[in-house]
């Protein structure tokens, strides 16, 4: 039967892998006639003998197609399709039947049946018409999905572009564990890509022809993250529409506790149960997650599992933020350029040697996701406009800066100097010494601006050290040269 299917459809075994059938009949030869046909096909056949005995099926298991005889014993496959269909049902359906008019086959037809047989047929009819429907099921999950992604999609941060020790790091990572089918947490900062990085797990792994599902954990509360997750009477969750492919958990730290523990069963026993079910729903999904938050502090602090911690911590993946890798700006901002101008219509932007320091030198706390915005943005307005990422000068007397630099004790340091980092557009307010001079050499600007940033953050010179990409020794330092020069003039 296996070489038939092969030969007069040419469809390869398991071409339906993702697939569940039922199958409706009171005539056991005709039942085992359409399961040893689909069988080599599809993934799961479930055969009844009566449409009470399928409403049991129906109430256990998930189906994405229903081959129904209409004269049954007890309730006809008519009667039982319309109560399929009123209460929420929506698979595809296709009657069989030997005895068969016009009337039958329109009313067949606006009970919601997919297809209407008759018996008796041949290998090829069964085929064709579970291919149909079958491709048909197939189209209403990538349109659903596809929905899905386009009312909640965000800005994509680009890819894993760069050349950085950092980003080759990160792709050899990404190319080991995209082989096995391993849980795999993605961890980092905001912004620092890890659903590009979950993508691109996908997209290396022998699961790349099957579906990619994101969900953002923190839009999901309650039951309605069981629902979304997990589904109910009448609806998938996103668990079926990931069959034979990824689901990938963005900020599952802010899941709720009740459907950790429903995320943790199905991990350990590779099957969900929707809401309302008695019966458990085999699922072949590769489970990848991310957060932004320490997992381990929040297993602390009991906000999450410690078990289901170390389920998703089988292989952990670190987003390193975008500080660290800042040479790898030169080959994101022409890659954002081309595409996002080509997204738009619009026409490039120039961006010079000197434009680029600036981007290299500033913090981007937001990371690649900030740079991407920022970039695009530019393209709007048609110039690279630098210096909007840094904060105003404040007003500060000459007298008082000075008084508050000499302060700061001096160390030594071997770090790099800091590269200038705001043009000349960025004038100082009107309250400090010589505002109306031009500013003209570098260690002017890098004066005024990390005197800026010092002010802008409340005198933190850690955190303005991180902003500004130095060590907090070499902001020392600085400010200790300037509050000595102060003295000395």
């Amino acid at each position: 039967m296996t070489q038939a299917v092969r030969t007069v459809d040419h469809l390869p075994a398991g071409a339906w892998a993702w697939a569940s059938v039922l199958v409706v009949d009171d005539e056991p030869g005709m039942v085992h006639f359409i399961s040893k046909t689909l069988q080599p096909l599809v993934g799961q056949v479930h055969t009844a003998g009566s449409a009470e005995a399928a409403t049991l099926l129906v109430e256990r298991h998930r189906f994405d197609l229903v081959i129904l005889d209409i004269s049954l014993p007890g309730r006809s496959g008519l009667d039982w399709l319309q109560v399929l269909r009123t209460a929420g049902h929506a698979f595809e359906v296709v009657l069989i039947t030997a005895f068969a008019d016009v009337d039958t086959a329109i009313t067949a037809l606006r009970a919601g049946a997919s297809d209407f047989i008759l018996k008796p047929f041949r290998i090829p009819q069964v085929l064709n018409s579970a291919r149909q429907c079958l491709e048909r099921a197939q189209l209403k999950r990538e349109n659903f999905l596809l929905r899905r992604h386009l009312e909640q999609r965000a800005p994509t941060p680009g890819a894993l572009i760069g050349s950085s020790l950092v980003v080759r790091g990160l792709q050899e990572a990404i190319r080991r564990t995209a082989r096995v089918d391993s849980t795999v947490l993605l961890s980092g900062e905001s912004g620092t890509g890890k659903e590009l990085a979950a993508r691109a797990l996908h997209h290396g792994s022998p699961r790349a022809g099957g579906p990619f599902v994101p969900v953002n954990c923190a839009t999901l509360s309650g039951e309605q993250a069981e629902e979304e997750l997990f589904g109910s009477p009448g609806r998938d969750g996103l668990f079926i529409y990931a069959q034979g492919g990824t689901l990938f958990l963005d900020e599952v730290a802010e899941l709720p506790l009740a459907q950790q523990a429903s995320l943790l069963r199905c991990l350990e026993e590779r099957c969900i149960r929707p809401i309302g079910s008695r019966q458990e729903i085999p699922v072949d999904v590769r489970i990848v997650a991310a957060t932004n938050k320490a997992l381990a502090a929040e297993v602390a602090c009991g906000r999450f599992r410690a078990d289901l911690y170390y389920r998703l911590q089988v292989v952990e993946i670190r987003l390193a933020p975008l500080r660290s890798h800042k040479e790898d700006i030169a080959e994101l901002v022409p890659h954002f350029i081309e595409v996002l101008c080509g997204r738009l219509g619009l026409p490039a932007i120039e961006v010079s040697a000197e434009e680029l320091g600036y981007l290299q030198a500033y913090g981007w706390p937001g990371n690649v996701r900030e740079l991407r915005n920022f970039i695009e943005r530019s393209i709007i307005l048609g110039s690279l406009n630098v210096s909007a990422l840094y904060p105003p000068m404040p007003k500060v007397e000459p007298l008082a800066a000075a008084a508050a630099a000499a302060a700061v004790a001096s160390a030594p340091d071997t770090a790099a100097p800091v590269a200038a980092a705001v043009p000349e557009a960025a004038a100082p307010h009107e309250g400090v010494e010589a505002a109306t001079e031009s500013i003209t050499d570098l260690s002017t600007l890098e004066r005024r601006h990390i005197e800026a940033t010092l002010q802008s953050v409340g005198g933190d010179k850690t955190r303005a050290a991180q902003l500004l990409g130095i060590s907090r020794r070499t902001l020392e330092r600085r400010v200790a040269d300037w509050a000595a020069q102060a003295r000395s003039g």
